[in-house]
């Protein structure tokens, strides 16, 4: 699928979200990357062969716990 030189991340690689963007829609909160990978805004992903990525979003600071 891809063509770039050095070719992107496959779809299945832990770096997949580094691959190029070949198609970006901020205003619907989705992009398409060279791999395949459908990107969304919340950091869910969903990847060519229909795997869902659920969002990974760093915990906000309310989140955090801390050590007592």
């Amino acid at each position: 699928m891809c063509q770039h030189q050095p070719p992107c991340p496959t779809a299945d690689s832990a770096d997949r979200e580094s691959a190029r963007l070949v198609a970006h829609h901020p205003e619907q909160g989705w992009s398409l990357l060279c791999n395949g990978v459908l990107l969304f805004e919340d950091t869910g992903e969903l990847l060519p062969d229909g795997q869902i990525i659920a969002p990974h979003r760093p915990p906000g600071a309310s989140q955090v716990m801390t050590a007592a």
